[in-house]
């Protein structure tokens, strides 16, 4: 049996509702309330635990790269869609054959100097990310392995030129 192969990903979150500093505080968290088929196909069906994942702060001045985080689980039923009181309940999905589904994940990094998405999109090498191109709503993304290698790079010369 061969292992899995790593993937790479972005996910967006607003930094009012959940940024990257609540993430290192709580070490880990359920990825939760994500209600688009297409994210959630991407989290249930090509996640894996050890996955790298760039954590992005949305609908934020400035939206930006802030860290990393990691997957930390397999997917699993979004408990959230089963709770009236949650704003992510959803009436249709049943807890026998849930709709919605979440990973777990968990802080690795902090960036010393956020990577703002104006930095990004002046990197040459990132033109084809899925995270600049326009239209690009997904709250979960795949990176490609050379795009999170230049992200890293980035965020190397970003905490450099910040004097971290």
């Amino acid at each position: 049996m061969t292992a899995a192969r790593r993937r790479y990903w972005l996910m967006k979150s607003e930094p009012d509702v959940y940024s990257i500093d609540d993430l290192k505080r709580d070490r880990k968290t359920m990825w939760d309330g994500v209600r688009n088929y297409q994210a959630r196909n991407l989290m249930r069906d090509d996640m894996s635990v050890g996955d790298p994942v760039l954590f992005y702060h949305s609908n934020a001045k400035p939206m930006c790269i802030a860290g990393l985080a990691e997957v930390a689980s397999k997917s699993y039923p979004d408990p959230s869609a089963f709770d009236r009181k949650d704003k992510h309940y959803d009436p249709k999905s049943d807890p026998e054959n849930p709709t919605w589904m979440l990973v777990d994940v968990k802080h690795v990094a902090t960036f010393e100097a956020p990577l703002t998405r104006e930095m990004l999109a002046a990197e040459p090498a990132l033109a084809d990310m899925m995270l600049l191109r326009r239209g690009s709503r997904l709250s979960v993304q795949p990176v490609t392995a050379a795009e999170f290698k230049v992200v890293q790079a980035l965020a190397k010369r970003a905490a450099k030129a910040a004097g971290a």
